[in-house]
């Protein structure tokens, strides 16, 4: 049985996550684990903290846990299998492990904590949970409910496709919902148009053969805005991402997430760590 994990620090940034995974879940006929990765408490000033043990935070977190828990079995009417886990150590390393172990179908998260080890839900944390996990990482923006994936988008910068596109993560969801998918491209006057660039198109085509893809090349001096602007006048329901690098990931985060898609488009991200193999594959040879 396919699996969703939420991480959560029971925000009410995180709790809509958990909704959005929940429904997610129930949608798509898979379990639900929700995760709570906590840490000693650390003091920067002079004044001491409360003491508290180690086995008294855990235990706090396992009560919480139990508790969501039990209020998704009452809305879901049992009919969702829902199963949870309490760690304690650094949050991305912890979700790199649950993920390496129960190869889960995706990650679904919040994009801002407000509350201790919930930090993660934005800033290197994030970044950090994207880079090291294997499966999809859901972000889901504030306030944003689930919805079955109607209009989905690629973002691709048409660059060593073979290599660098996750096809089969991108076919489950598309065939799943029976999405419409546009492929976008952000460029401003060809400055990104190379001799490859046709070639790349269609081996791109040849990747998503089956999946009956649209193609959208939008002219825009700003990547981001050009994908946001996008998103917005063609209702998109999902923006899709494959970062090749931290620092794209890194300022795709800080700038595009917070400050164009969440507070303007409220789209989610499904965003795919891969890495481009080495040696490069052979192109796909077209007739």
């Amino acid at each position: 049985m396919k699996l969703i994990i939420a991480p959560t620090d029971f925000s009410a940034i995180s709790d809509n996550a958990i909704k959005y995974a929940t429904d997610m879940a129930t949608t798509m006929g898979t379990n639900l684990m929700l995760v709570n990765v906590y840490q000693l408490p650390i003091s920067f000033s002079e004044v001491p903290l409360v003491t508290i043990s180690l086995d008294q935070i855990r235990e706090i977190s396992e009560d919480k846990l139990a508790e969501l828990k039990k209020k998704l079995e009452t809305i879901t009417e049992g009919k969702l299998k829902i199963f949870t886990e309490s760690r304690l150590g650094d949050v991305s390393e912890e979700i790199r492990k649950l993920t390496d172990t129960l190869s889960p179908f995706a990650i679904v998260m919040g994009t801002r904590g407000t509350t201790g080890a919930g930090r993660f839900f934005m800033g290197s944390n994030s970044i950090s949970v994207i880079s090291k996990v294997g499966a999809p990482v859901f972000v889901i923006p504030p306030g944003i409910r689930f919805k079955p994936f109607k209009k989905v988008g690629l973002a691709t910068d048409l660059e060593v496709v073979v290599d660098s596109t996750p096809v089969n993560k991108i076919r489950e969801v598309v065939q799943f919902f029976d999405a419409e998918l546009h492929v976008l491209n952000v460029d401003y006057h060809r400055r990104h148009f190379t001799p490859s660039t046709p070639e790349e198109t269609l081996n791109m085509d040849s990747l998503l053969s089956g999946m009956n893809p649209l193609y959208d090349f939008i002219e825009n001096k700003d990547i981001d805005q050009g994908l946001n602007d996008f998103a917005e006048k063609n209702n998109l329901d999902l923006i899709i991402t494959v970062p090749k690098k931290h620092s794209m990931l890194e300022r795709f985060f800080e700038k595009s997430i917070t400050r164009e898609l969440i507070h303007e488009t409220h789209i989610p991200i499904m965003c795919i760590h891969h890495k481009i193999k080495e040696p490069a594959m052979a192109k796909i040879q077209h007739s």
